[in-house]
């Protein structure tokens, strides 16, 4: 089975301040291509699991990474490592999409047990790491992803798309 996966990043800013007889301009642009192949190494992956999800107020859905995952074409998915997370959230959600590494068995994605990122109304949240190693999924001690829903009062909705390797 083949795998391949392009996703393109660019970022385009001018910043202007119109004086008496000239207008000075700073302009920027940042632009990345993140790109992975067939395989489990540097540059490489093998396993995209990727989901629409809506979450109740004040709820967690966790994401098993190691084993419980419907893979696009069948079976089911194992990862031993990811590479890349990104978490969209809708536009109409009224609370943030907590992005959480789980208190007991999280897979490290961020530094330390129940660290998180907030992904607010319309916003995204975009994780890539094309070396080797990735970060490690540790079956029961290391293979939860939660998306917590931040508040009370209404849900959330929003996709999610988890790109790694098998090996």
């Amino acid at each position: 089975m083949a795998f391949r996966l392009q996703s393109f990043f660019e970022l385009e800013a001018e910043l202007t301040s119109p004086l008496d007889l000239t207008t000075p301009t700073s302009n920027l642009r940042l632009a990345r291509q993140l790109a992975l192949a067939t395989g489990t190494g540097a540059g490489q992956a093998d396993m995209i699991w990727s989901d629409s999800f809506s979450i109740t107020a004040s709820s967690t859905q966790a994401i098993d990474l190691a084993g419980s995952l419907a893979g696009p074409l069948g079976g089911t998915l194992t990862f031993a490592k990811i590479k890349m997370v990104v978490v969209a959230a809708s536009t109409t959600n009224t609370n943030n999409v907590n992005v959480v590494r789980d208190g007991s068995a999280g897979v490290p994605l961020f530094l330390a047990a129940s660290d998180g990122i907030p992904v607010k109304p319309g916003g995204l949240f975009v994780w890539f790491d094309p070396s080797a190693a990735g970060v490690a999924v540790t079956a029961t001690t290391g293979d939860l992803l939660n998306l917590v829903n931040s508040a009370a009062g209404t849900p959330v909705t929003g996709d999610v798309v988890i790109v790694g390797a098998s090996a």
